[in-house]
């Protein structure tokens, strides 16, 4: 499967609008696309940095009427690559977003790193973008 591409990574929210807001106004996203379905009782929102044709976006998906989920342990995070740590991290904050771990360099290593949490709990790792490709190495 070579000509294959990662397309979304989908997660369950408890409260779409205030997802979409955390993803639009704190992390910077655009909401590209949401859809309804009134039988099953959903609602899918699309977020991303560029047009799902271009890249991986995050699908959003509301079930009406769960309000939380339990997060279990086998989920990690959501990567994202950032031009600078510092300023993305205080325009995070400034936009009342949640920093748990201050951008520096990884344990052990020279990636500059930082995780902020989502409103639902999920994590998110920024990486500096020149040491994106290389994971996490000195």
């Amino acid at each position: 499967m070579s000509n294959g591409r990662i397309l979304h990574t989908m997660i369950r929210v408890g409260d779409l609008d205030r997802a979409i807001e955390f993803y639009t106004q704190v992390m910077g996203m655009t909401l590209l696309r949401k859809n309804e379905n009134t039988e099953y009782k959903y609602t899918l929102a699309f977020v991303g940095y560029g047009d799902e044709s271009e890249g991986a976006v995050i699908e959003l998906t509301y079930n009406w009427g769960t309000d939380s989920y339990d997060m279990g342990n086998a989920f990690g995070h959501i990567a994202i690559g950032v031009d600078d740590i510092y300023t993305t991290c205080d325009a995070i904050k400034a936009a009342g977003g949640n920093v748990t771990r201050e951008p520096g360099p990884v344990l052990g290593g020279s990636t500059h790193i930082a995780f902020v949490t989502d409103p639902d709990g999920y994590k998110i790792e920024l990486i500096q973008n020149k040491s994106a490709s290389q994971g996490l190495e000195g």
